[in-house]
């Protein structure tokens, strides 16, 4: 084999890899946090603004699971208080696990949420609620066992 045809093979090889490497890139997913994330990241300031105004709270927001349900458990000076808001289900991992619900709390200022809807992994549960017109944000790791 002469050094010529030696060339040509070598291009040939080269030529194969790359053709595998593109269709690889190609079928590969790629979950993003967020598909909006330039709009998220400007509306960011409402997250800290939340955070803090839910951190001067006496108390925190406590989740926490038994046998068929997830409680999520506002603070104290939420009960008997009109909350409007949303419970987001996080997890890096998968996107297609993440979940949203709406708040509804009871008068204690709880609300259960059915393991069923959900599924087993680690989750950060984001909570974003209005109550008696202060806009409020807390953000917990979790890890859901079925």
């Amino acid at each position: 084999m002469n050094w010529g045809n030696r060339l040509l093979l070598v291009f040939a090889v080269f030529a194969s890899l790359m053709m595998y490497m593109v269709y690889q890139c190609m079928h590969t997913s790629v979950n993003l946090v967020s598909k909006e994330y330039y709009k998220d990241e400007i509306a960011y300031q409402t997250v800290i603004d939340g955070s803090n105004n839910a951190n001067a709270l006496a108390t925190s927001t406590t989740i926490v699971q038994n046998q068929h349900s997830v409680q999520i458990q506002l603070p104290k000076e939420m009960s008997g208080k009109l909350v409007n808001g949303t419970v987001f289900f996080y997890c890096p991992s998968n996107s297609e696990n993440d979940q949203h619900f709406a708040l509804q709390t009871n008068e204690q200022g709880m609300q259960e949420i059915d393991k069923n809807k959900l599924k087993k992994g680690n989750y950060t549960v984001k909570i974003d609620w209005v109550g008696e017109g202060h806009h409020y944000y807390s953000e917990q790791p979790f890890r859901l066992n079925l």
